[in-house]
């Protein structure tokens, strides 16, 4: 990885370079600031009706390149219907790169793609998108930003010259062609890789947190089986050969209804062009949208964590996710009985945790057996189940799963007397124990709707079966 110098003068080889930090990460410095021999300043803003930000970027070795910032938008608020964001369009040497839904007044760690830049000098922008703008007449704060290159000799070049560019949603019963500003906008990307049977090869697959889905799975469906409201989907998956290369013919996507299909569209570059086009989040491999999402796929999920490990390491993500339940009305009206209706409360009002287990035997089609996880409060026999009592809305998958676990209004850590995990069985019962060995995290969300440190971890191993459907995991 080489870091890039974003200078601070005009566009010509003999400008000064920004101050680097200990890190070695540049500033940004205001240009205009520049010319009078100031330092670097930490913040720029990109106002409407302005012209665009423009930083010259110098970089020493060619490479795919991204940003990191911390940017927010002041007066904007994912959680009020026409100031849910504002809008950053970004281009390279004149050319549209990605664009950015930036909400919300505190600033938060965001990560793009540039694509890959050849040495030299180039000139970085970042405009207000007005037309694209739920929120017209605020400002964008950009802090902190620094650009970084990934050369073919860094192990994560591969990764990055393939990763897919999205375009933006357009469907019109949804909203405008605009409308991945205001619902269903794309957060955060990561990257899997495995290897092949054949020698030096292995296949990458890239996913996408959005912060929901308009159709798909329902509301308490989600919280209970997937642990939250967001939507996770692999997008695009390839097979690279020792040199880095794309096998020809092997690149897929996840088309609507959840097919799996070879990609047949056009490549900018080596990145494949998907767009969003159904309402829950499949791609298809025609592009014709206005906006588009070229998001860091440089992450990666740990082989041992859950999906929802890259939503804990931005926990912004979560209260993005909360506030679209809200603005949406997606969130049942408070009362004493809130949790013991399937019906999605306010989002504070769930434990948050991850399962491992595994199911011994088949475990798919029509019958088969998952798991709901339990809690029990301070001084009452009750046992509140993720699942709601319903047998479908158990946990199947045995990766590491995340699911919630409703609960009264107002429960704190200190109320939880006990957790459980029960077998649940669909239809006809498969005869397959479940094997339970780990709860990975708990915690709830605080009243930012941003998660609290996690309180509750186990590690050993239950067997559930016909005999035994339920076991007590932690107790206080």
């Amino acid at each position: 990885m080489r870091v890039v110098h974003l200078l601070t003068g005009p566009l010509a080889l003999g400008t000064a370079l920004a101050t680097a930090t200990t890190a070695g990460m540049a500033m940004v410095a205001d240009p205009a600031a520049a010319s009078a021999g100031t330092g670097p300043v930490r913040n720029l803003v990109i106002r409407p009706h302005h012209p665009d930000v423009s930083v010259p970027v110098t970089v020493r070795r060619s490479g795919e390149a991204i940003v990191d910032l911390r940017v927010a938008a002041p007066g904007t608020d994912w959680a009020l219907p026409g100031a849910e964001s504002a809008v950053v369009s970004v281009s390279v040497d004149g050319r549209y790169v990605t664009d950015l839904v930036v909400a919300g007044a505190t600033p938060l760690d965001r990560q793009f793609a540039l694509g890959g830049l050849r040495a030299g000098v180039h000139l970085l922008s970042l405009g207000f998108a007005h037309e694209r703008s739920p929120a017209t007449n605020v400002s964008v704060v950009v802090d902190r930003m620094s650009v970084s290159t990934y050369s073919p000799d860094d192990p994560e070049y591969r990764v990055l010259r393939h990763a897919p560019v999205v375009y933006g949603r357009t469907i019109a019963a949804l909203g405008g062609p605009y409308q991945n500003a205001t619902t269903d906008t794309p957060l955060l990307a990561w990257h899997e890789t495995v290897p092949t049977p054949t020698t030096g090869h292995v296949i990458v697959t890239y996913s996408v947190v959005w912060s929901n889905e308009d159709g798909g799975t329902n509301t308490p469906a989600l919280m209970a089986r997937w642990g939250r409201t967001t939507d996770i989907e692999w997008v695009y998956s390839v097979e690279l050969d020792e040199r880095g290369d794309r096998v020809a013919g092997s690149d897929i996507f996840q088309a609507p209804n959840h097919q799996v299909l070879h990609f047949a569209g056009r490549y900018e570059d080596d990145h494949p062009l998907l767009q969003t086009c159904t309402a829950n989040n499949n791609m298809c491999d025609a592009v014709d949208g206005p906006m588009r999402f070229f998001l860091s796929a440089l992450p990666t999920r740990p082989a041992d964590q859950a999906r929802e490990h890259l939503m804990d390491s931005n926990p912004w993500t979560y209260q993005i996710m909360a506030k679209e339940m809200l603005r949406e009305r997606k969130i049942e009206v408070p009362s004493p009985t809130t949790a013991f209706t399937p019906a999605v409360s306010d989002q504070r009002n769930y434990l948050y945790a991850v399962v491992k287990k595994t199911t011994l035997g088949a475990n798919s089609g029509s019958a088969w057996v998952g798991v709901s996880l339990g809690v029990r409060l301070v001084g009452s026999e009750t046992v509140y189940l993720s699942n709601h009592t319903e047998p479908t809305w158990s946990l199947q998958r045995d990766d590491p799963a995340a699911t919630t676990v409703e609960l009264p209004a107002g429960t704190t850590v200190a109320d939880i007397a006990e957790v459980s995990v029960h077998r649940v069985v669909v239809n006809t019962d498969s005869g397959a124990p479940i094997h339970v060995t780990a709860i990975r995290r708990g915690f709830f969300l605080g009243e930012d709707y941003r998660p609290q440190p996690s309180f509750l971890t186990w590690s050993g191993e239950v067997v559930l079966d016909a005999g035994t459907p339920s076991a007590v995991l932690w107790r206080r």
